[in-house]
C-alpha cells in the first residue's frame, strides 16, 4: 500500500525539470513511509511525554522528567551531544498538590474547578461568601475597597452559551485548502501583527491582560478570599486554564484563581443577584519548584551529525515546544508535535541515511509563557533581533521545521512569506498528495516558536495541519490528554517532517532566505 501511495505521489510531478531535480529518492521516502506507519514509535513517544511525564509547566518536575526523558532516549538512538541547555532566567517551576472546590449553600455541590498556574493554596480549607463584583475598569474596581475582605470574587459575566450547531472536530475541506492558497491577510492562532486593526487589536489585549493584573493586585491589597472565573469555551465540561503569562518573576504568587465551567460561573452570579447567599469551601495547595537552586530555563538538544566535510557544519533545524499548561498532560499542545519531532529522528538514525548536513532537534521550554525558550536559544546562537548583530551560527542554519497546532495530520506548509521556496516544497510534498498533504500557503502563522527564528532571518516554517478538536476541545484544557492524539496522523506528520529534513540536509544548496530583517525595537512580539 505505501509503495503504491509513493508511486501516485511521485507521478504528480509530471515533467517539470525543477520538480524532478528536487524530487525526493523514491527509495529513501519508501524506507521512511516503512519506519513511519509500520514500526511506528510515535505513540509510545507520546505516552513517556504525557502519561508518565505528566503536566509539564516549564520548570516544573513533570518538564524535567519529560525533558530528562528525551535526553536520555536521544542518546539510546544514537544522536549526539544530547543535552538540556540553559537559555536564560525564567525562575521557580510550580506545582499543584491538591485542590478542591463545592459550593456550601444554598445547597451542597461539588464543583469541577482547576486553580491557575503560579498562584497561591489556601493554606488548608476554607469557606467564604460569594460576591459579584462589575468592573469594566479600574476606577469602577476601586468603588470596592474595603468591602472584599475574607469574601470569594466573582466577576460578572453575561456570556451567552450559543447552541453548538458545528462539530467538535474537523479537517479541512478542499474548498478551505484552496482559499488558504491565496495572499490575503494572515491567518493567526493569537493576538498579534497583521491586518489593518491589528494595532487596536495588540493594544486590547495588552490592556485586558494588565487589568487582569491590577485586578488581581487589587484583591490581595484588599484581603480576598479566592477568586472564581470561567471562560466562554469552558462549557460542556471541559476547562481551559493557563495564566496571565506568568511565571516565578511575577513572585510572591498570586492570589488563587479557580476556574470553572461558565455553567457554574454563571449560576453563582445568579443565585447572589438574587439575593440567595452563595458559600463555597475549598482546600487548594501548591508550591514552587526549583531545579536544586536552579531558575534558569531549559531547552532539549541532540544531533545527528552530518558526514559532508563541506557541509556538515550546516544545520537542518527541527522541533516544537515540550512545555505545556497544567491541568492535562499537554498531549496535542504540545506532545504531539514533540513526538513527530522526536519520531521524526528516530527514523532517520535507524535508516542510518547519511545526512550531508548536521541535523538538530531542540524541543523548548517556556512557549506558553512567550516563546522564551527559542527566544533565548535564538538570541545565544544567532542574532538578537533588538539589533540584528548576527552570531557565526545565524548563517549556517538552512531550515527550522517546528510543529504545534495539535494533532492533526500534515496538509501542507505556511512559506511565511518565503515564496523562493515553493518549488522546492512542492517536490517534496508530491509523494504525499495521496495522504492528503498539497497545500502551500505564502501566508505567514504566528504564536509558536518557528516565528523566534524567522524574526532574525533564518527560514522558519510552521506545517499546515488538520484542526481536529484542537481549538475546540483540548488546546490549554483539562482533556488534552494521551486519547485525544490521532495516532494515524502522527504517523503521517512523521513521514513528512523526516522526508523535509532529510531532503534539506542533502541538497546542494540551503534552503533560500528572505531578506535579512532591520532590527526590532525592544520589547517587539514576533507574532
Amino acid at each position: 500500500m505505501r509503495k503504491l501511495t509513493l508511486a501516485l505521489g511521485l507521478s504528480l510531478l509530471g515533467a517539470s525539470p525543477l520538480l524532478a531535480q528536487e524530487s525526493p529518492d523514491p527509495a529513501v521516502v519508501a524506507k521512511i513511509e516503512d519506519q513511519a506507519f509500520n514500526h511506528s514509535q510515535v505513540m509510545n513517544i507520546a505516552f513517556y511525554l504525557t502519561d508518565v511525564s505528566g503536566p509539564r509547566l516549564t520548570n516544573s518536575p513533570g518538564y524535567f522528567r519529560a525533558a530528562n526523558w528525551v535526553k536520555n532516549s536521544l542518546t539510546q538512538w544514537g544522536l549526539s551531544n544530547a543535552h538540556l541547555e540553559a537559555w536564560g532566567d525564567f525562575g521557580s517551576g510550580w506545582e499543584l498538590d491538591k485542590s478542591y472546590l463545592a459550593m456550601k449553600t444554598p445547597y451542597y455541590q461539588p464543583i469541577m474547578a482547576y486553580p491557575k498556574a503560579w498562584t497561591a493554596g489556601t493554606n488548608g480549607p476554607v469557606s467564604g461568601s460569594v460576591v459579584v463584583v462589575s468592573a469594566k475598569d479600574s476606577a469602577e474596581l476601586m468603588t470596592y475597597q474595603g468591602k472584599l475582605k475574607g469574601k470569594i470574587v466573582v466577576f460578572d459575566n453575561t456570556d451567552t452559551l450559543a447552541v453548538p450547531l458545528k462539530a467538535d472536530g474537523t479537517r479541512y475541506t478542499d474548498e478551505e485548502l484552496t482559499e488558504l492558497q491565496q495572499p490575503q491577510a494572515e491567518r493567526r492562532r493569537g493576538p498579534g501583527p497583521g491586518g489593518p486593526d491589528s494595532a487596536a487589536r495588540m493594544a486590547q489585549f495588552r490592556n485586558r491582560g494588565a487589568f487582569a493584573r491590577m485586578q488581581s493586585s487589587f484583591l490581595r491589597s484588599e484581603g480576598v478570599l479566592m477568586l472564581v472565573s470561567g471562560t466562554i469555551r469552558g462549557k460542556d465540561g471541559t476547562l481551559f486554564v493557563q495564566s496571565w503569562g506568568g511565571n516565578a518573576q511575577n513572585l510572591p504568587a498570586g492570589l488563587l484563581d479557580m476556574v470553572v465551567p461558565i455553567e457554574e460561573l454563571h449560576r453563582m452570579i445568579r443565585l447572589v443577584k438574587a439575593g440567595v447567599p452563595v458559600e463555597l469551601e475549598a482546600d487548594v495547595k501548591s508550591h514552587f519548584t526549583d531545579n536544586k537552586g536552579d531558575k534558569q530555563g531549559y531547552d532539549v538538544v541532540g544531533e545527528i551529525p552530518g558526514t559532508d566535510p563541506k557541509l556538515k557544519a550546516e544545520l537542518v533545524m527541527l522541533g516544537g515546544h515540550l512545555d505545556s499548561w497544567h491541568s492535562a498532560t499537554g498531549a496535542t499542545d504540545n506532545a504531539a508535535g514533540s513526538a513527530v519531532m522526536l519520531e521524526a529522528v528516530r527514523i532517520l538514525k535507524t535508516l542510518d541515511l547519511h545526512p550531508r548536513r548536521t541535523i538538530r532537534i531542540v524541543l523548548w521550554s517556556g512557549e506558553e509563557q512567550g516563546l522564551f525558550g527559542s527566544r533565548g536559544y535564538v538570541k545565544n546562537h544567532f542574532a538578537d533581533p533588538t539589533d540584528m548583530v548576527t552570531k557565526p551560527e545565524w548563517d549556517k542554519v538552512s531550515a527550522y521545521y517546528n510543529l504545534d497546532n495539535g494533532s492533526g495530520k500534515i496538509r501542507g506548509v505556511y512559506l511565511q512569506g518565503n515564496e523562493a521556496v515553493r518549488p522546492i516544497f512542492t517536490a517534496w510534498l508530491a509523494p504525499f498528495a495521496p495522504l492528503g498533504a498539497t497545500t502551500l500557503t505564502i501566508r505567514n502563522t504566528g504564536s509558536t516558536d518557528h516565528v523566534s527564528l524567522d524574526a532574525v532571518g533564518i527560514p522558519g516554517f510552521q506545517f499546515i495541519q488538520d484542526a481536529l478538536e484542537y481549538d475546540t476541545r483540548t488546546h490549554h484544557s483539562t482533556v488534552d490528554s494521551y486519547d485525544h492524539l490521532s495516532a494515524e496522523d502522527l504517523k503521517q506528520a512523521s513521514a513528512i517532517v523526516a522526508t523535509f529534513v532529510y531532503q534539506t540536509a542533502v541538497r546542494d544548496e540551503k534552503l533560500p532566505r528572505k531578506e535579512k530583517p532591520a532590527p526590532r525595537p525592544a520589547g517587539a512580539r514576533p507574532f
